[in-house]
């Protein structure tokens, strides 16, 4: 995938004078406190804080920015995506939503469903 695409409207997620992604701004805009937002994406919640850990932060965050990037752009909105990427269950996937596959390290499978959307085959 080339992630070169997402790049200009994934700068919303970047935190002001900063050149890594925003915790905070990922967890507003999909409505979870940052203790929920550490769970997702695997680090300590204190790292989410700590300018030390912004690095790591960044490296767990984009994943996330890149799937939500990639549906606000076929929803046209990010709180669509928000709410799809939270509640809507993915074909195949026993209900599971792409929260619950970003939470259990497959978002991989997120990813190659939203391909296949893009791509006319879940249409």
């Amino acid at each position: 995938m080339n992630s070169g695409a997402f790049e200009i409207p994934a700068l919303c997620f970047v935190e002001e004078q900063s050149s890594f992604l925003s915790a905070r701004r990922v967890a507003e805009l999909l409505g979870v406190n940052l203790s929920e937002l550490a769970g997702l994406i695997g680090v300590p919640r204190s790292t989410l804080a700590a300018k030390a850990g912004a690095r790591k932060v960044d490296a767990a965050l984009s994943p996330i920015v890149r799937i939500l990037t990639m549906a606000g752009e076929m929803a046209d909105s990010e709180q669509r995506a928000a709410i799809w990427f939270k509640h809507q269950p993915i074909p195949g996937w026993a209900g599971e939503t792409a929260y619950d596959l970003v939470r259990e390290g497959k978002t991989d499978k997120v990813f190659a469903y939203l391909e296949a959307v893009r791509a006319g085959i879940y249409a």
